[in-house]
């Protein structure tokens, strides 16, 4: 067995040395003057080296006392060398999670920072609405809780226990608050985690309430005094604007509030968009009273990103829509949503206007007789004089005009 003396004497030769100590341990020494401690060890059939260090930083005692170390867990079946990456890993993974604290971001493979991969990549088809609502959902709901815990770690009692929260403010609330976190374990699984506990425990929820249709006025002198009510309304500009604009081109809540300029042409006088929904593209011809609307609201909004922006990057929600029409005692009565129907039933029933038109303009999914789907040029033409003559039609009710039902086009 080496001693310290004779380690000390040796001297580098233009050749590397090995002088033997015990049991595969042995320090090899360099031509550049160098000792490293090396341990030769033999696991599953296979002869490996372990690196223990250099002297006379590691000493004699204590190199064997780590090769004591290592020979223990190969006696286990455990590999040293293994240990000793996970360790370092471990390690690493310590200290960039303590830089991801200081920097404010999620810890590596915590909920939080599977959850935002996981955002970056599955939500960007989405409609920015859609986004912004599955956002809140994670950084209100989920990440107080559990976003700092290994996702791995993670037990359903945990989830769950958030989830019941959640259902303080409506079954719908935490059901949709478990779907988000259902997809956040799948897409850890199998690299981060083992298996989906928010699927394990979604049917211990309440049951979603039945959706009932959206309240809509069609009686033409009810629809009057609503659309002067519109007019009257005296809460926020854009606002006004919002619900001024709804009636006159009757598109899903969710795509008015996210309209942006760049998509509204008032040369051709049309707004050309993305409907998320049916992945198809979609014009709303302009009628010129919606062409007013819009040219006011772009001196106070134009330099935004959006029509009906609060700040450069955001817009007001589908929610500050319907608390207008509640604040104008239309609750129950009429909602956002609802000028679709209105427009729908009005436009077929008292001005005789096509179905298919009608259907095209909802940016429904219409097919011709071959079963085929029509274009979002179809009868553009005949789609863009519906709309003017509609919104003629809405003028006169406000001004208690008599109003003349139109000959059926087409």
């Amino acid at each position: 067995m080496l001693t310290d003396v004779q380690i000390r004497k040796i001297k580098p030769t233009d050749k590397p040395q090995r002088l033997s100590d015990s049991n595969g341990l042995y320090l090899l020494i360099n031509p550049n003057g160098s000792k490293w401690w090396r341990l030769d060890y033999s696991i599953n059939g296979r002869r490996k080296t372990l690196s223990l260090g250099t002297y006379p930083t590691v000493t004699l005692s204590d190199v064997r006392n780590k090769a004591i170390e290592a020979r223990q867990q190969v006696a286990k079946g455990i590999n040293p060398s293994d240990t000793r990456k996970e360790a370092k890993a471990t390690q690493r993974a310590k200290i960039e999670n303590e830089k991801r604290i200081d920097a404010g971001l999620p810890v590596i493979n915590s909920f939080a920072c599977v959850a935002m991969d996981w955002y970056e990549n599955h939500m960007t088809a989405k409609s920015s609405s859609y986004q912004a609502n599955v956002k809140a959902h994670l950084h209100k709901d989920l990440f107080p809780s559990i976003g700092n815990i290994p996702l791995a770690e993670i037990e359903a009692k945990q989830l769950f226990e958030v989830l019941k929260v959640c259902e303080l403010r409506g079954a719908a609330i935490a059901r949709k608050v478990c779907w988000i976190a259902e997809q956040v374990f799948r897409y850890g699984i199998p690299d981060i985690c083992s298996h989906n506990v928010a699927a394990d425990i979604k049917h211990k929820l309440a049951a979603s309430p039945k959706t009932s249709h959206h309240p809509a006025i069609t009686d033409p002198i009810e629809l009057a005094k609503l659309l002067r009510d519109l007019d009257n309304y005296s809460g926020s500009f854009v606002v006004k604007s919002a619900l001024q604009l709804a009636p006159l081109v009757f598109v899903r809540p969710s795509e008015l509030i996210n309209a942006q300029w760049q998509h509204i042409n008032f040369e051709t006088k049309e707004w050309r968009y993305f409907v998320t929904k049916t992945k198809s593209e979609h014009i709303v011809p302009l009628s010129k009273q919606a062409i007013e609307i819009l040219s006011n609201l772009k001196l106070l909004t134009g330099n935004s990103r959006y029509v009906f922006s609060i700040t450069n990057n955001e817009h007001i929600t589908k929610e500050t829509l319907s608390l207008a029409l509640v604040r104008m005692d239309y609750k129950d009565r009429h909602t956002p949503h609802g000028f679709r129907a209105t427009a729908r039933t009005i436009l077929d029933e008292v001005l005789g206007f096509r179905p298919d038109f009608i259907e095209h303009q909802l940016a429904h999914a219409v097919k011709d007789a071959n079963g085929r789907a029509y274009n979002r040029t179809s009868h553009l033409p005949e789609r863009t004089r519906m709309m003017q003559s509609w919104a003629d039609y809405l003028d006169n009710l406000k001004a208690d005009a008599e109003v003349i039902a139109f000959k059926k086009i087409g």
